[in-house]
């Protein structure tokens, strides 16, 4: 059995190594001896999101996610939406994370109008919230703490319809304001979180290959790894924002 998994424009959403998690998810596939058949969608391929058992989707810089405008409306938005309504399991990072919402509006008042599947929006801000982060998911998804790195200008609020994937622990999360960071709906995963977010959180690398995994065969159980080294990573960084403050 292969799971199968779509990196959704690799060519214009790429920041700060975010296709290294892809490599992180393959590889905790193999070693529990789970085939991964990854198919890379860039702007203009006419290749169909049907059939796909789990979509990621990176960060990019505003310009990008405007570039992305007329391919998404040529009805790979009508695509995500639907996948995601079917229960797909999706990680979306920053830029790709505001794209599932319903638009972005810059500081200076331009909006653009994104997909919809979230019910979320964006309004950019002129000073950037950057750092290192960390944040605990929601004690329904596992209560486990995350540490990323984040870099964005723009600020999201989340409608009623969503949750937030967890609170903010040290850094800014989704505004800087309410706490919240991230959001989750289904089997969609919205974050700030750049690093690559999954090799040292492998926690919840299991959770979007469990989801994945239920979906597709109705079995979530995955086989325990030995996590020592990412879980020194994930710690270090977590006693390093503890120690700042921040």
């Amino acid at each position: 059995m292969d799971l199968k998994i779509c990196h959704l424009y690799p060519d214009v959403l790429n920041l700060y190594g975010d296709g290294g998690n892809i490599r992180c998810l393959t590889q905790r596939l193999r070693w529990r001896g789970i085939g991964a058949e990854v198919t890379k969608m860039p702007i203009g391929s006419t290749g169909s999101l049907a059939g796909y058992d789990l979509i990621f989707i990176g960060g990019g810089q505003d310009f990008e996610q405007q570039v992305l405008l007329d391919d998404l409306h040529r009805g790979r938005d009508r695509e995500l939406v639907a996948a995601i309504e079917d229960g797909v399991c999706v990680l979306a990072i920053c830029g790709g994370y505001q794209m599932l919402g319903s638009y972005y509006e810059t500081h200076d008042g331009q909006r653009c109008d994104f997909i919809g599947a979230l019910d979320l929006y964006t309004v950019g801000a002129r000073e950037r919230m950057i750092g290192n982060y960390m944040y605990k998911v929601s004690d329904t998804l596992g209560g486990f703490t995350v540490v990323g790195f984040e870099n964005h200008s723009g600020k999201t609020r989340l409608g009623p319809k969503v949750e937030p994937l967890g609170r903010v622990l040290a850094g800014f999360g989704n505004n800087g304001e309410d706490g919240a960071e991230g959001a989750h709906y289904k089997n969609v995963f919205g974050t700030y979180s750049h690093g690559p977010l999954l090799p040292k959180n492998p926690a919840f690398a299991d959770l979007l290959l469990s989801s994945a995994l239920e979906r597709k065969t109705g079995r979530g159980e995955l086989q325990p790894l030995d996590d020592t080294l990412e879980n020194l990573a994930h710690d270090e960084m977590c006693a390093r924002l503890e120690r700042s403050g921040k």
